[in-house]
């Protein structure tokens, strides 16, 4: 089956993998037919993001590799689309709609445009994110935290009735 274009990238940190993951790089691999994922390293989620990964970049390039639609994994260590352009050779960038505004997106489509790249953003296909799995754990472990500690409270002050019980029993 011949595809709209031949060579497509996409960037993306997948720290916490999900559906919607998924979603995009099969959208962006029905496109082309071979596409370069470029993940995100740790140094540079922590510029990007100002955090650290859940995930290793190690981690995350062997669960993305493991993934039909990618063909070739790279890192990426910043924004640079120009430079990626250049070593990669890709005919089609794809991204995210987050993206659309972000003026480091805006400036890549403009370039890429100039060197004959279409962009393409598609649309979130599932309301989940790697943030809203992320502030459900700490809503979970706060929960749980939270449990713990009543469990604890409930615990010492049986412990103390107890002592009470004791004492009357000994005396």
């Amino acid at each position: 089956m011949n595809k709209k274009y031949n060579r497509g990238f996409i960037c993306g940190f997948f720290d916490i993998l999900h559906d919607g993951h998924i979603d995009i790089l099969k959208k962006a691999k029905e496109l082309c037919d071979y596409l370069i994922v470029s993940v995100g390293t740790d140094e540079f989620m922590i510029k990007r993001k100002h955090r650290k990964s859940i995930l290793t970049y190690e981690q995350r390039i062997k669960i993305v590799k493991s993934i039909k639609y990618v063909d070739l994994v790279v890192p990426e260590e910043n924004l640079d689309k120009i430079a990626a352009f250049k070593q990669y050779h890709f005919d089609v960038m794809f991204s995210g709609m987050d993206h659309i505004d972000e003026p480091v997106y805006i400036e890549a489509t403009k370039r890429l445009k100039e060197l004959g790249v279409d962009t393409i953003y598609f649309e979130r296909t599932s309301d989940i994110s790697s943030t809203k799995i992320r502030e459900r754990i700490i809503e979970l472990h706060s929960w749980f935290l939270i449990h713990i500690y009543i469990f604890k409270t409930k615990i010492y002050f049986y412990l103390i009735d107890i002592h009470k019980n004791m004492r009357r029993w000994i005396l």
